[in-house]
């Protein structure tokens, strides 16, 4: 069996781990799963080959011999069932950690995630501060929500799960705002996932082709 994701050939995010493979390279981590990864342009992203795999022309996608997949919350759910390490084995808490992805795509990411790419085509509007002003508060109530959820455990539900991975992979879109580092418990937990040897495997991977392609600038 290989598997094999692909990833951006030059990443915008310049190596932060934020770009959309990272939590699919993370899960395979996890899990001990071995990999190859293919890196696409955004050129090679409207080819039609490309196309077959991903429609939507974005990254990552995974293949595992007959089986393609895309959106990385689907491609972790599936290592996640299929491999152990990231779900637990209490149906019930398997269930409580599934929510817990979903709430971290469909609640928790899409207000900081319209900040975040607001920020690039209207900074320089005379109305982009009032906005932002109304963009914060928006991430700040889910932020509020989710610290009073987690309280002082170390992770969301018992051990460690795939909600967790994806979980940390949003609140990680905000390292180095006043927004996650004024709930502590937050920025802990963050903390808590990226010095996890999985996480830091990933990470340095992906890293990697950053660094070598600014070698080769």
């Amino acid at each position: 069996m290989t598997i094999t994701i692909t990833a951006f050939a030059a990443s915008p995010d310049r190596g932060r781990g934020l770009a959309r493979d990272m939590p699919v390279r993370w899960a395979l981590e996890e899990v001990g799963l071995p990999y190859e990864v293919r890196r696409v342009s955004f050129e090679d992203m409207k080819e039609p080959a490309h196309l077959a795999l991903q429609p939507f022309g974005q990254i990552p996608t995974y293949e595992e011999d007959e089986l393609v997949l895309f959106e990385s919350g689907a491609i972790v759910l599936h290592i996640a069932e299929r491999y152990p390490g990231l779900l637990p084995g209490d149906e019930k808490a398997r269930a409580q950690a599934v929510t817990w992805m979903f709430a971290a795509q469909a609640t928790v990411e899409p207000p900081i995630f319209e900040r975040e790419t607001a920020g690039i085509p209207e900074h320089d509007q005379v109305w982009h501060k009032q906005r932002l002003s109304l963009m914060d508060a928006r991430v700040e109530n889910r932020l509020a929500q989710l610290s009073d959820r987690l309280g002082g455990h170390d992770w969301l539900d018992g051990e460690f799960s795939a909600g967790d991975l994806a979980m940390i992979g949003v609140l990680r879109r905000l390292n180095g705002t006043p927004l996650l580092s004024r709930h502590l418990n937050l920025s802990a937990y963050v903390a808590r996932g990226e010095t996890r040897p999985a996480f830091k495997r990933a990470f340095a991977a992906q890293l990697a082709v950053f660094e070598a392609r600014a070698m080769d600038s």
